[in-house]
């Protein structure tokens, strides 16, 4: 292993982190090495040069039905044939940033197996003929990464050069053109669209802005082929994904799972809940919430659940906790980290937020305004966080109808109103 030092306590994991081994390493143990990355992985076969190696590679990805891990869940290969088809060398960002605070999977990825996401990249880089990779990580894991980084270096296995940058440190940070603003400029705020990343991002360059997680489920597909890939999940989501469990469970932490398992086996995966549960918060700030009666009998995906994926966050809500003031909780949070660059950020949001917070705190509410604000916010913002923050809060006030009412009729029926752990603060953040 190399000597980049303890791994933070928050990207730490008991034996059982991955549920299904492939890009975990199964003991829990990280950062690897170059040499630990390539006895469990092996090399990943290349022609930097050829049509057939990279039309091969494009046809497995494609059968493969690998998608993005980083929220909108974009098939890869359509991403990769869009930056194909520009007319000027493009580029590949990495992108680690992990904008969602109570996400942890990229870092937790980053900070044990480094190497896989580098593999991931390189193989990106060849099949768009790239002149450049930037990995743009959280500030936690860049020890990691930069020690990854200079090994490959030192080892001369890569052909395409590599430049780490530190993530900036919000919620909108992570959105694809943010990161390429970032970088390129130092405000992590989203562009106007169009044009697309493919067509013009870093330096007015087709690029490609890819989660880390993808890139890691890249190379694996590279070494292993598709029908390996598809060996684990659902025929339409197909593989593995890195979930961080959060909330009302025994231990808190990221766990690798088969698409289409059980949400209570996933829950299981973290000692099981440490309460009587009433909801769960699915996909992240931009997911759903659903009665955990409902869910828990449920496969976790897309398909099953009837929401993105998004982040691959999971957070158990406790049937003592009011989930209106959670709701109000994350909607000033979600109203405070837009880029507030448009009226629906500026003004939609945070009167949204007010509306539930009065509501939370037993005040005349104003429903019917709070229902057409939610209405009107969405699809109308220059990006898609209103859009999330609407659907995530449509979803809290039908799960949470019960207390809608009460909270109107004046009374609460919650015990407990502390709020979640991680589910804002983040542990790091």
């Amino acid at each position: 292993m190399t000597s980049t030092g303890v791994l933070p306590r928050s990207l730490r994991s008991g034996p059982d982190v991955s549920f299904v081994p492939r890009v975990l390493p199964a003991d829990g143990s990280g950062p690897e090495d170059l040499s630990a990355h390539l006895e469990r992985h092996g090399t990943c076969a290349q022609n930097h040069t050829s049509k057939e190696w990279r039309d091969s590679v494009l046809h497995e990805i494609e059968c493969a039905g690998l998608f993005g891990r980083g929220g909108a869940a974009f098939p890869t290969v359509q991403k990769l044939r869009a930056v194909l088809a520009g007319t000027r060398q493009p580029l590949v960002i990495g992108n680690g940033t992990e904008g969602e605070p109570a996400s942890m999977k990229d870092r937790v990825l980053l900070a044990r197996a480094p190497h896989l996401v580098l593999d991931g990249a390189a193989v990106a880089a060849d099949i768009i003929m790239a002149a450049e990779i930037v990995l743009v990580v959280h500030r936690e894991v860049r020890a990691a990464v930069d020690a990854a980084v200079d090994e490959r270096l030192q080892r001369g296995i890569d052909r395409v050069p590599v430049r780490v940058v530190t993530a900036a440190d919000s919620f909108v940070a992570g959105e694809a053109s943010a990161v390429v603003n970032w970088v390129e400029r130092g405000r992590a705020v989203p562009m106007d669209k169009p044009p697309r990343m493919s067509e013009r991002g870093l330096g007015r360059r087709p690029t490609l802005v890819q989660n880390v997680e993808t890139l890691a489920h890249l190379a694996l597909i590279c070494r292993h082929g598709s029908e390996w890939y598809r060996e684990i999940g659902t025929p339409g989501e197909p593989g593995s994904m890195l979930v961080t469990i959060a909330g009302s469970v025994e231990r808190v932490g990221v766990r690798e799972v088969a698409i289409g398992s059980r949400v209570s086996d996933i829950l299981a995966l973290a000692g099981g809940p440490s309460a009587e549960l009433q909801a769960l918060l699915i996909g992240g700030y931009f997911g759903r919430w659903i009665s955990s009666d409902s869910a828990m009998t449920l496969p976790f995906s897309a398909q099953s659940l009837k929401v993105g994926l998004g982040a691959g966050l999971l957070v158990a809500f406790p049937a003592s906790g009011c989930g209106l003031a959670e709701t109000a909780r994350l909607a000033r949070y979600m109203a405070t980290q837009s880029a507030g660059q448009c009226g629906p950020c500026k003004f939609g949001l945070p009167a949204i937020a007010h509306e539930l917070e009065v509501l939370a705190q037993g005040g005349p509410a104003r429903m019917n305004e709070l229902t057409r604000w939610l209405v009107e916010v969405d699809g109308r913002g220059a990006c898609s966080h209103p859009d999330g923050a609407a659907r995530q809060i449509r979803s809290a006030l039908d799960v949470f109808h019960h207390e809608v009412e009460r909270h109107l009729e004046g009374w609460c029926s919650a015990s407990d109103t502390t709020p979640i752990p991680l589910l804002i603060e983040g542990g790091s953040r």
